[in-house]
């Protein structure tokens, strides 16, 4: 149960920067309407300036809140002064980035905004918000994320994303239960 708390608390400044982006993104898109050699869009109306800013602020704001609580909960900190900054711009940052490089190769195989791509969906956040950090902050991201946790949070990963998707489809945010 411990490795499951962990996972989950790790992964939250990677868990939350999407549904920031869907919350207070709009705008102008990242891609500014530009489209590749193949006709399709680079990346669509759903990647925007606004929502990768949103997400990456609300990733780093709850890892900067979990950082204060985790000695008294007994859980892991995002490091210490200037040092968390980078554990948590890699985990949002890289969460928002993953998801945009899925965006740019759903264009490609020409599957529109919010069609479903089985697993790249639930994980390509996962794997933007590790490689970022593993870029930025080697030392934290390996004495934190040992393989029993990546394999817990491979596993957590798709089920909590649907149950946030059938969550903003009933909020109205989301166009599909998925």
């Amino acid at each position: 149960m411990d490795v499951l708390i962990t996972a989950f608390w790790l992964m939250l400044p990677a868990y939350l920067p999407n549904n920031c982006a869907v919350l207070f993104g709009g705008g102008t898109a990242l891609d500014f309407g530009m489209t590749f050699h193949d006709g399709n869009r680079m990346l669509g109306d759903g990647k925007t300036f606004r929502g990768t800013m949103a997400g990456t602020l609300g990733g780093i704001i709850i890892g900067l809140l979990l950082n204060h609580l985790a000695p008294n909960l007994g859980l892991p900190s995002f490091g210490l002064g200037f040092g968390q900054l980078p554990v948590l711009v890699g985990l949002s940052f890289g969460a928002m980035l993953g998801d945009i490089v899925a965006a740019f190769f759903k264009r490609r195989m020409g599957l529109k905004r919010g069609a479903q791509l089985f697993i790249i969906d639930q994980l390509d956040f996962v794997v933007g918000s590790w490689a970022l950090t593993m870029i930025l902050a080697p030392e934290w991201f390996w004495q934190n994320f040992t393989s029993s946790l990546m394999i817990v949070v491979i596993i957590i990963t798709p089920i909590l994303h649907r149950v946030m998707n059938i969550i903003g489809y009933h909020m109205g945010s989301k166009r599909e239960p998925w």
